[in-house]
C-alpha cells in the first residue's frame, strides 16, 4: 500500500546518526540487550544528561545498518506535533518505506493511521530511533505514537532515549511483555568499561587502577563525569592527586551540571535543589523545612522522573542526590548567597534532633559551623558511644565532622566529644588529658544530666591508665546507666561491652594476661551484632591474651575471627586494629613460621593504633625483636627494643622487659639479661623463667632448679613458661649425667607443647637439645612435630580440627575458586582468605591448594 503524503521541510541534520565521540567505548553487555530487546515493538533508554544513551545506541544502531534500516530522528524542545511528525515520515521514507504524496497539516488527528498503514507491508525489520522524545512538548506525539506502535506491522520497532518517560501507557507494555528497558543503573560505567574509556583517553596507555577506582566512586559510573574527569585529568601533574581530589573532580564537571541539568529544571526544581539538595539526602518534609514549599514531594518525584541525578531510596521517603551534584550545587550556593548554606545546614540539625537522629543533627551542624550545638547534641545523646563503637550503619561523616571540631571550641560538651576523638585515633594519653578540663566545665553548667556525666566517666574507662581506676569508672558508669531514659538506653546497647573492653583492656596494660582474656571474652559475648568494629577488636585482643597464655589455637581462631567480624561487617580500613594481625604474628612465632610472622606483622604495622596504643605498641616491637633473634641478628633484636617510645602501662613495660632479655640471653650477654629483669615484676613467672635459665647458663644449677620450683607454683605460669621450665630441668638433668630423667624430662615437655604446637622453647633451647634428641631411640617420633609440618595422630587425622570458616573456605577452593573469588563469596578480604589457607596447611600438613583439597576429601573434612 502507498499512502499519498505531502512533504514539509525537514532538516537533514535531525536525521543523521550522530558521529560517534572520541574514544567511544563499545559495550556489548548493553548492545546485546538492545538486540534483544529490538525483537519487540519497543525498547525504551532512559537515564540522565551525559549518562551514554545517545552514545550507546548511535553505536548499536551503526552496527545494524548493513542487515535492516534504521531511522534515526534527534528531536530538541523547537519541535512541534507537525514537525515531529514530517521528520518521521521524510526518516521512513529514507528508510524504504513507501510513503508519498500529500502530508497535510501536522496536527492532523488521522496522520498516525495513515503513517501505520504504510508501516503495516515492510518485510525487513525496520528500526525508528527517537532521541529526546521527552523534549518534545505537548500529549499529541505521545498520543500519535501509541497508536503507531500498537497498529503498526510485526516489523516495525521503536527505539525511545530520553531523560524522562515518554507519555506512553509503559505501565502496560511492561504486563503483556512488549518493553524492553536500559535505564540509568544499566548504564552506568563498569570498572573495566571506566578503564577503557580512561585509556582511550591517555592515548592508549593503560590508566593506574588505583586511578579508575577513585574515579568511578566519584561518578557513580556517569559517563560523562567519567569523560570529563578523564579529559581535566590528561592536562594534571598528578592523576591519582586528581582522581582523589573531590574539588577537582566537581570543578570538571561543574559546567556541564549547571547547563545541562540545573538550568532545564523548572523553576520549582531549581529551588529545591539548590536549598535541599545541597545536603545530599533530602526527605520531602526536611527540604519543606528548608525551603516552605508544601509540593517538595511532587518536586522530588518529578526529578526523579526527569533523571535529574536525583534517586530515591528504596523502600522509605528519602531521595539522594548523586555526590557531584550535591558538591556542585554547594559551589553555585557558596558564590551567590555565601550565607545561606550555612544557615541550611542549621536549619536541617535542628529538623534531625526534633527527630532524635543524632548523627545526622551533629554533621548538619558541623557543616553550618555550629560545633558547641553539634557536640551538645552528640553528648546529650551518647554519640560517643556510637563514635567508638562504630555500629554498622552509622554515618561515617559524623565521625569525621566532629574529627573537625576546632580545638578551643567552648563548653563542656566540646572538651568531652574532643577526648572521644582522641580515642577514636588511639591516642588514649590525649584522652587522658582532656578530661580534667572537661570535668571543670562540667562543675558550672547546671543543666549537666546523667548522659553527660556518663559520657565522661565512659571516657575515663577507656582512657584508664589501670585496672584500678578502670573499676572505679566501671562502677560509676553502672550508676548513671539506670539514671537514663528508658527509650535513651534501650538505642545504645554499645554501652555494656565498651565497659567491658575498657576494663579488660586496662588489665592486659597491667600484663594481668588471665584476667584479661576472661574480660574480653565477656566482651566478646556482650557485643550487639550491629558492632562489628568493636567486636573485631574485643577479638583481636582476646586473640593477643590468648597467645600470651599459650592458647595459640584460640589465638588463632579469635584473631581470624576479628579479620572475618571486620571483612563481614564492612569496618573501613581507618577503623581496623592491628591486635588480630599481632596475634596471628604471635601464633607463628612461637610456631616456628617466621616468614609468615613477618608477614603479619607487616600487615599489623599497617594499623595506626599499632603504633598508637602502648600495649600493641610493645607487642609489636617485641615480637620483630624474636624475629631478629631466631635470624641470629641479636643486635638489630636490641636495636628494635631500645628504640625510645613514650611511657606506657606496666604490662606493655614488662613485655619489652622481657624481650630484652631474652635476646641477651640468646647472644650469651647474662649481665644485660639480668639487668632488663630488674624492669619485670618479681611475681611474674616469665621473669623467674629467664631468671633461672640466666643462672643456669652461669652454671648455677642449684639456684637455677630452685628458681623454676618457685615459678612452677605460679598459678600465672603460661604454657610457653611450663615448656621452659620442664626443658630448664631436663637441662640440669643432662648436666649431672643423668640421661634417663633428662630424656623423661624432654618427653614431658613435648607432650606438653604438643596440643598446641609450640616449637619456640626448643627451637631456643640449644645445642644440648640435639644430644639429648640423638638418645631418644624409639621416642625419637616424638620430636618429629617439632621441626616439621602439622603432626598427625595415630589414625592419619590432622592434630587440629579446620573451623567452621576454615571448611568454608577450603569449599570454595574444592570448586576451583580464586582467592579472590572465596573473598567474595564470603564477603572476606583476600589477605583473610590467604590467612585461612595457612591454617589449612598447617592443620593438614600440605603446602599446595590441590593437596589440601584431596587430603580433606581423604579425611572426609569436606
Amino acid at each position: 500500500m502507498t499512502v499519498s503524503l505531502m512533504r514539509a521541510p525537514v532538516l537533514g541534520a535531525k536525521l543523521a546518526l550522530p558521529d560517534p565521540p572520541p574514544g567511544l567505548v563499545r559495550r556489548q553487555r548493553l548492545t546485546g540487550r538492545l538486540d534483544r530487546g529490538a525483537q519487540g515493538p519497543l525498547t525504551l533508554v532512559t537515564g540522565a544528561a551525559g549518562s551514554g544513551k545517545t552514545a550507546l545506541v548511535a553505536s548499536w544502531a551503526r552496527s545494524r545498518a548493513s542487515s535492516s534500516p534504521v531511522v534515526w530522528l534527534s528531536l530538541d524542545e523547537q519541535d512541534t506535533p507537525q514537525t515531529f511528525w514530517a521528520h518521521v515520515v521524510e526518516g521512513l521514507r529514507r528508510g524504504g518505506v513507501p510513503v508519498g504524496g500529500g502530508l497535510g497539516d501536522g496536527a492532523d488527528p488521522g496522520l498516525p493511521v495513515r503513517v501505520a498503514a504504510a508501516l503495516e507491508e515492510p518485510r525487513v525489520p525496520l528500526v525508528l530511533v527517537l532521541d529526546g522524545l521527552d523534549r518534545v512538548r505537548g500529549p499529541d506525539v505521545c498520543s500519535g505514537l501509541r497508536f503507531v506502535v500498537e497498529h503498526a506491522g510485526p516489523a516495525f520497532r521503536l527505539v525511545v532515549l530520553g531523560r524522562s518517560e515518554p507519555g506512553l501507557p509503559l505501565h502496560r507494555y511492561r504486563v503483556e511483555g512488549r518493553v524492553a528497558e536500559i535505564g540509568g543503573r544499566d548504564l552506568a560505567f563498569t570498572r573495566s568499561e571506566a578503564a577503557r574509556l580512561l585509556q582511550a583517553a591517555q592515548g592508549g596507555r593503560a590508566p593506574d587502577g588505583r586511578v579508575v577506582d577513585l574515579l568511578l566512586e566519584r561518578t557513580e559510573g556517569w559517563a560523562a563525569g567519567l569523560r570529563l574527569c578523564a579529559l581535566a585529568m590528561a592536562h594534571a601533574e598528578d592523576p591519582l592527586a586528581f582522581a582523589g581530589s573531590a574539588a577537582a573532580a566537581r570543578q570538571a564537571v561543574s559546567d556541564y551540571l549547571l547547563t545541562e541539568v540545573l538550568a532545564v529544571q523548572p523553576a520549582a526544581s531549581r529551588e529545591l535543589l539548590m536549598h535541599a539538595g545541597v545536603l545530599g539526602r533530602v526527605h520531602p518534609d526536611l527540604a519543606a523545612a528548608l525551603t516552605g514549599r508544601t509540593d517538595c514531594e511532587a518536586v522530588l518525584h518529578d526529578l526523579v522522573r526527569r533523571h535529574a541525578f536525583v534517586e530515591p531510596v528504596s523502600g522509605t521517603r528519602w531521595f539522594r542526590v548523586h555526590p557531584l551534584f550535591t558538591a556542585v550545587l554547594r559551589g553555585r550556593l557558596r558564590s551567590r548567597q555565601p550565607a545561606l548554606e550555612a544557615l541550611l545546614h542549621r536549619r536541617a540539625a535542628r529538623w534531625y534532633a526534633a527527630r532524635r537522629r543524632t548523627a545526622e543533627a551533629v554533621e548538619e551542624a558541623a557543616a553550618g559551623g555550629e560545633w558547641p550545638y553539634a557536640a551538645a547534641q552528640a553528648v546529650r545523646h551518647l554519640a560517643v558511644g556510637p563514635l567508638l563503637a562504630r555500629p554498622a550503619g552509622a554515618p561515617p561523616t559524623a565521625a569525621a565532622a566532629l574529627a573537625r571540631m576546632p580545638e578551643h571550641t567552648p563548653g563542656a560538651a566540646a572538651g568531652l566529644v574532643a577526648a572521644a576523638c582522641c580515642l577514636v585515633r588511639d591516642d588514649v594519653a590525649g584522652c587522658r588529658a582532656r578530661l580534667p578540663r572537661a570535668e571543670r566545665d562540667l562543675v558550672h553548667e547546671p543543666a549537666a544530666g546523667p548522659a553527660e556525666l556518663l559520657t565522661l566517666e565512659l571516657l575515663r574507662l577507656l582512657s584508664a591508665p589501670d585496672a584500678g581506676a578502670a573499676d572505679r569508672a566501671a562502677r560509676r558508669v553502672a550508676e548513671l546507666v539506670p539514671l537514663l531514659p528508658d527509650e535513651e538506653r534501650a538505642r545504645h546497647p554499645e554501652i555494656e561491652p565498651l565497659c567491658q573492653y575498657g576494663r579488660a583492656r586496662a588489665l592486659l596494660g597491667d600484663g594481668r594476661i588471665r584476667a584479661a582474656r576472661e574480660g574480653f571474652a565477656e566482651a566478646v559475648r556482650a557485643c550487639a551484632d550491629g558492632a562489628p568494629a568493636l567486636l573485631s577488636r574485643c577479638l583481636g585482643r582476646l586473640a593477643l591474651a590468648d597467645a600470651a597464655e599459650g592458647a595459640l589455637s584460640a589465638a588463632e581462631e579469635h584473631g581470624t575471627a576479628a579479620l572475618d567480624a571486620a571483612d563481614g561487617g564492612g569496618v573501613p580500613e581507618e577503623d581496623r586494629s592491628g591486635a588480630a594481625w599481632l596475634a596471628l604474628a604471635s601464633v607463628a612465632v612461637e610456631r616456628g613460621d617466621l616468614r609468615t610472622a613477618a608477614a603479619h606483622l607487616d600487615r599489623a604495622a599497617g594499623h595506626a593504633d599499632t603504633g598508637h596504643d602502648p600495649v600493641l605498641a610493645a607487642e609489636h616491637s617485641a615480637l620483630r625483636a624474636q624475629l631478629e633473634v631466631a635470624g641470629g641478628r641479636w643486635h638489630a633484636a636490641l636495636a628494635v627494643l631500645d628504640a625510645p617510645r613514650p611511657p606506657g602501662p606496666a604490662g606493655a613495660a614488662a613485655r619489652l622487659a622481657l624481650a630484652h632479655a631474652g635476646a641477651a640471653l640468646a647472644h650469651g650477654d647474662r649481665d644485660t639479661a639480668l639487668t632488663a629483669l630488674r624492669a619485670v615484676p618479681e611475681a611474674l613467672p616469665a621473669r623467674t623463667v629467664l631468671l633461672a635459665q640466666a643462672h643456669l647458663a652461669a652454671g648455677h644449677s642449684a639456684q637455677a632448679l630452685r628458681l623454676a620450683a618457685r615459678a612452677e607454683g605460679s598459678a600465672e605460669a603460661t604454657l610457653p613458661d611450663r615448656v621452659r621450665l620442664t626443658l630448664l630441668r631436663a637441662h640440669c638433668a643432662l648436666l649431672d649425667g643423668d640421661e634417663t630423667a633428662a630424656r623423661d624430662r624432654l618427653l614431658h615437655a613435648l607432650d606438653t607443647a604438643r596440643p598446641e604446637l609450640l616449637r619456640r622453647p626448643f627451637a631456643e633451647a640449644g645445642p644440648w637439645l640435639r644430644h639429648l634428641v640423638a638418645g631418644l631411640n624409639g621416642h625419637s617420633s616424638a620430636y618429629e612435630w617439632v621441626t616439621a609440618g602439622a603432626p598427625r595422630a595415630a589414625d592419619g587425622m590432622p592434630v587440629e580440627e579446620l573451623s567452621p570458616r576454615e571448611k568454608e573456605v577450603l569449599a570454595l577452593v574444592a570448586r576451583m575458586m580464586s582467592t579472590e573469588e572465596v573473598a567474595a563469596e564470603l564477603q572476606l578480604s583476600a589477605n583473610t582468605v590467604k590467612t585461612h589457607m595457612r591454617g589449612i596447611f598447617r592443620k593438614l600438613g600440605v603446602s599446595r591448594r590441590r593437596d589440601a583439597v584431596e587430603r580433606a576429601r581423604d579425611l572426609h573434612v569436606i
